[in-house]
């Protein structure tokens, strides 16, 4: 069971999950399958969000995430859309223990966006195709030197190693390794040539008018 937290809500009302903190005691309480679930969106402002990730990682207590970006508060846009690197600060943290214990920390990412102007099939590839570039670069770290300039306390070389590889363009790494897995190279392009998308929703509206249905979806 994961649960999750989420500080306050854009109209300000008071939640009982309120941060991360609430929900591990909770966790701690619901019994040992029991792990915290980060919310990209639901933090307060200027939160150093990967400190909690590193936190419930030192603990291991974190179980997931719902991947989303936000301006103000739980706006569930595309994740990477307004804060590219605090996902990849996010993956940092993930990267560094687990290349550095040699373990999977088993994590359960999922996708929480709300699609009120752009298409949800699109929107959802927008996020992976973000996620995955930026897990990559977190990969990228040159760790041996990043300890290096640590152990020296020199903040200015430990910042460049980091910065390098945000720097890294990684797409020809995701590319390969997406045509190995007899996925197109491109994602995002390859569906919006496709014609899925038009000819679903035909269908989609076919189906619905056979059954009766004439009442509007819902946007989320």
């Amino acid at each position: 069971m994961l649960i999750e937290y989420k500080p306050f809500e854009p109209a300000a009302y008071f939640t009982d999950f309120f941060d991360w903190g609430s929900s591990y005691l909770f966790a701690k309480a619901a019994g040992p399958r029991a792990k915290v679930l980060v919310d990209t969106g639901h933090h307060l402002q200027g939160c150093n969000v990967e400190q909690i990730v590193a936190w419930l990682i030192d603990e291991k207590m974190l179980g997931g995430f719902h991947f989303n970006d936000r301006k103000y508060a739980d706006d569930d846009l595309t994740t990477g859309s307004i804060d590219p690197y605090q996902v990849f600060r996010i993956f940092n943290e993930i990267a560094a223990y687990e290349q550095q214990t040699g373990k999977d920390l088993d994590i359960a990412y999922m996708i929480d966006q709300s699609h009120n102007v752009k298409p949800k099939v699109q929107a959802m590839i927008q996020t992976v195709c973000r996620v995955q570039e930026l897990f990559a670069k977190a990969l990228s770290v040159d760790r041996a030197a990043l300890a290096t300039a640590r152990a020296r306390e020199d903040a200015v070389a430990a910042e460049e190693i980091v910065r390098a590889a945000v720097a890294s363009d990684v797409m020809p790494l995701l590319r390969q390794v997406r045509k190995a897995l007899g996925a197109p190279a491109d994602p995002l392009a390859a569906f919006r040539a496709s014609g899925y998308e038009a000819a679903a929703a035909k269908d989609r509206a076919a189906r619905r008018e056979a059954l009766g249905i004439s009442a509007a979806s819902s946007y989320a």
